[in-house]
């Protein structure tokens, strides 16, 4: 299978979407560029999968505009829009097999059967399962049944792909497995992709950019990289992986950054427009560094619980400023609950956000 061409942006113009007197959709615009993969992430309820739907004709829009490419799209139904979507529950025929499944669009379009049969045979070959053509669905695992979903769909070499909550069937170590198989096979075939997930290391690890989403609108969008280390809030800053959001005063603001006084302790950090008084302060696990010996410029605490977990210790320290969850993977030997720490706080990971 060739790169696509077809590959289209998508853009949102202030598109509205109610369902009677309940708004799940709110004034939303953003660009899906040609040839990236962006994800909607955000918890149930925020509007994300509605979102998703109106991209594919399934939920039309309220008010505003969807573009796909250069045509307007808004009030073209499903069957007139150049998209596949890849449902959470693979949607295959249990009675067809694998290489019926996969050319079924093809053949229904109007694609003489050897074509599709061999189109659908190059599918297959680009998800990894070359030779699976003649087994039935019941026969396969959970990964390789959401494989043949997606080749299903990149055969068809729409304009637009859908994501819907692709690995939320699969256990952990599968999801990562499959989530880098889609990940490399949309790079390869640089194929717009809207991908919808309420697992937030999952939107960080295929995507372009992240759309955050909280009540029916955009919280943040930006790269897995900006949304992590510069959340606007804190909601991002808690949703986007986890965060200690502890309250903290900014004394002074003198050009770019702020003096910002946490317990006892000072230091300098981008105001990001913030005003002098109390603030918050989202403090990534990973950033916090702990130390049995006193210090006087550290802050005070103690480990109230430790946590082994192989790759790294997870600890729960009560300090004056509020109770720390800290994630040190570094080597060493664990602090044992109990311990007197004095906490420090890295370069990295530490910034003010708004409420």
């Amino acid at each position: 299978m060739t790169m696509n061409a077809n590959s289209a942006a998508v853009r949102f113009e202030g598109v509205t979407k109610a369902f009677g007197a309940v708004v799940a959709v709110d004034e939303v615009s953003f660009t899906v560029e040609a040839g990236s993969l962006v994800t909607l992430l955000g918890p149930s309820g925020c509007g994300k999968t509605t979102t998703l739907r109106m991209i594919a004709g399934l939920e039309m829009v309220t008010a505003g505009r969807i573009l796909i490419g250069d045509q307007d799209v808004t009030s073209l139904p499903a069957t007139d829009r150049d998209v596949s979507m890849v449902f959470q529950s693979y949607a295959l025929f249990p009675h067809m097999n694998v290489i019926e499944n996969v050319s079924y669009g093809l053949v229904v379009s109007g694609m003489a059967k050897p074509v599709a049969r061999e189109r659908a045979e190059e599918g297959l070959t680009q998800v990894g399962l070359a030779g699976y053509g003649n087994r039935l669905p019941s026969e396969l695992s959970g990964g390789q049944q959401q494989r043949v979903a997606v080749a299903r769909a990149l055969v068809l070499e729409p304009q637009v792909l859908l994501f819907d909550e692709p690995l939320s069937n699969l256990d952990a170590k599968l999801r990562r497995r499959v989530r880098e198989d889609i990940r490399e096979l949309q790079q390869n075939l640089h194929m717009t992709s809207v991908y919808v997930t309420h697992d937030q290391e999952e939107a960080l690890a295929v995507s372009d950019r992240v759309i955050v989403m909280r009540n029916a609108e955009i919280a943040q969008e930006g790269t897995p990289h900006d949304l992590y280390e510069w959340p606007l809030d804190v909601f991002v800053a808690d949703f986007v992986g986890d965060a200690n959001v502890i309250r903290c005063e900014i004394t002074r603001i003198d050009g770019l950054e702020a003096t910002v006084r946490l317990g006892g302790t000072e230091r300098r950090l981008p105001h990001r427009d913030l005003p002098v008084g109390e603030a918050n302060l989202a403090i990534r696990p990973e950033a916090i560094r702990l130390n049995t010996e006193p210090s006087a410029t550290a802050i005070a605490g103690s480990v109230r619980k430790a946590v082994y977990l192989g790759s790294h210790i997870e600890y729960a320290v009560d300090t004056d400023i509020g109770e720390l969850f800290v994630s040190d993977s570094r080597d060493g030997q664990a602090i044992t609950a109990g311990s007197s720490v004095s906490v420090t706080l890295a370069e990295r990971g530490v910034v003010l956000v708004r409420p």
